[in-house]
């Protein structure tokens, strides 16, 4: 018998404390194991302009804090050639980071879990300042596990 295909998605909230790295992989490791998806892959994506998604190292949080960093330095806060300040001076620089990194993942699903590397995570990057509360949507297809 061959095994059927299998569509399942599912949203959710993650409220942030303000800029930084906030780790979605157990999150999306439920979602992924809860679908019967044996064999597929994973689609994840926040319906924001000012926070992105990351795969990342997940060992050693100071390449997030790295990263971080060089954000600060490449995209500064309040520089004087932005003419977006609707909401601050973290407002352009939120939407450029975003636009330099990704608001999307696709993940490959292998064995019913998660195809990531040994030191890989997610994580929600959150670009502005202040806290904020961020919507994604994961989509989990494939055949179903057997």
């Amino acid at each position: 018998m061959e095994p059927h295909s299998l569509t399942r998605q599912k949203s959710f909230e993650v409220h942030t404390a303000g800029r930084g790295t906030y780790d979605l992989s157990q999150e999306i490791a439920r979602i992924v194991a809860d679908s019967g998806v044996g064999t597929g892959m994973c689609h994840i994506f926040v319906q924001h302009t000012s926070a992105s998604l990351i795969i990342c190292e997940n060992a050693d949080p100071t390449v997030r804090s790295d990263l971080e960093s060089f954000m600060a330095r490449t995209v500064p806060d309040g520089a004087d050639y932005f003419q977006h300040r609707a909401e601050g001076p973290d407002d352009m620089p939120a939407h450029i980071r975003t636009v330099l990194t990704t608001n999307t993942l696709a993940i490959p699903v292998c064995r019913g879990t998660l195809g990531l590397g040994t030191w890989q995570g997610i994580y929600l990057w959150e670009h502005r300042v202040h806290n904020h509360r961020r919507r994604l949507v994961v989509s989990v297809q494939g055949t179903e596990q057997a």
